[in-house]
């Protein structure tokens, strides 16, 4: 689950870690009060979205699209020093979709604005945690050059990338957050500043059960303040069950609404942009089934896990989801039955056709307990759908159906 920047920077203050004064707002009215609460200084305007990029992005509908190696003139964070800047800024933000690389080419509706007090930047340093799982343990990951650059950094020179082992049990030691401090170029009494950011993000990435915590940049500014002065959160949702208050944060106008109602139904779903729906049990073979569609020519619309109970409520909607993606050609499904025999999937599958009814071709490749009776109540249901012994044929089948051929 991801959350949106000022509520990553809240966690870190509240965890020790300073930050600048920001109000959010969703409505150029409050930009421009905002503007005058933070006492008419400089402001950043910051787009408030679940994606990366927003300085370089730009507004669709209001902006072409930038030609490469050209700067956007109005990005998702904008440096303002007036009012009735902060007011037209806030407009256009808050009206048109803004496209990033971390966004599909439509773009993200931007609903909350950060009016952020400026910072008189003199350098930029990156900072964040994430699990290594080859080492399966979190680690705190810096580097002297932070800012929006930071992707390449780790690209072309991935030796300026700091990398400092964190025991989950005791967490980022003092010690372990001076020492990185020093390398990062830190002196006086900055070092004590930068130490209780760094310990303020390795505490809340572990108390929350983070997949990710970072502040890029923390800055130090001309003044010597040391600020994070943006941040970045996702959490395992595993781990939600403990966290009501990061479950509060959920931004639903964010997410995909497909993938919402999917999630309603427990079905563990993804939706891609090809035209190959998938309906498979496991998640394991459901990979292997977008794989193979692949190898065979075809591009997969979704990945979809119905888990192993399937269940004709569950099959229903899954295939009412489906058929409600109007890039959907043709649909695989395929299942293996362990836990809920094929005979039962079968009949869940056949329930689930005359309640939707299937508008475009369907592939059914059954294997396991019962498969034989499966098989047939699906040939006597009466139902057009195409089936194959093999994962192969059914590819194969499930491609060429998407084709028209």
């Amino acid at each position: 689950m991801k959350i949106h920047e000022y509520q990553a920077k809240e966690l870190l203050q509240a965890a020790g870690a300073a930050i600048p004064e920001g109000i959010v707002v969703d409505s150029p009215a409050a930009a421009v009060e905002a503007f005058d609460q933070l006492g008419g200084n400089p402001v950043v305007l910051k787009c408030q979205i679940h994606a990366g990029g927003r300085g370089k992005g730009y507004f669709k509908g209001y902006q072409e699209k930038p030609k490469p190696g050209e700067k956007t003139k109005l990005g998702g964070v904008k440096y303002l020093t007036n009012r009735d800047e902060v007011a037209q800024v806030a407009e256009i933000m808050l009206k048109y979709p803004l496209v990033t690389l971390q966004t599909t080419e439509e773009g993200q509706k931007v609903s909350k604005l950060l009016v952020q007090a400026a910072a008189d930047i003199e350098r930029e340093i990156y900072v964040g945690m994430v699990l290594d799982r080859a080492a399966g343990m979190p680690v705190l990951m810096a580097c002297a050059e932070g800012g929006v650059d930071i992707e390449e950094v780790a690209a072309h020179s991935p030796e300026k990338i700091l990398k400092n082992f964190v025991a989950p049990e005791t967490g980022l030691h003092p010690f372990q957050a001076r020492k990185v401090a020093f390398q990062l170029g830190f002196t006086g009494d900055q070092v004590a500043k930068a130490e209780k950011i760094l310990m303020a993000l390795s505490h809340v990435f572990l108390d929350k059960d983070c997949s990710l915590a970072e502040i890029n940049p923390l800055v130090v500014t001309k003044q010597g303040d040391v600020l994070a002065l943006d941040a970045k959160m996702d959490f395992d949702e595993n781990a939600l069950f403990r966290h009501p208050d990061i479950q509060a944060m959920r931004d639903l106008s964010e997410e995909n609404p497909i993938e919402i109602r999917a999630s309603k139904a427990n079905l563990n779903f993804i939706q891609l942009d090809g035209n190959i729906g998938c309906l498979v049990n496991g998640a394991g073979l459901a990979m292997g089934t977008m794989d193979i569609i692949k190898y065979h020519g075809g591009e997969p619309a979704n990945f979809l896990d119905v888990g192993g109970g399937v269940t004709p409520e569950g099959a229903s909607e899954a295939f009412r989801i489906l058929m409600g993606d109007p890039k959907v050609k043709a649909i695989l499904v395929n299942i293996f039955g362990g836990i809920a025999k094929c005979d039962l999937i079968a009949e869940a599958l056949v329930k689930a056709g005359k309640e939707v009814g299937f508008k475009v071709p369907v592939v059914v490749r059954l294997q396991g307990t019962n498969v034989d009776k499966g098989r047939q109540i699906l040939k006597e249901s009466g139902l057009n759908v195409l089936t194959a012994d093999g994962l192969t044929e059914a590819a194969q089948k499930v491609v060429a159906a998407a084709k028209g051929q």
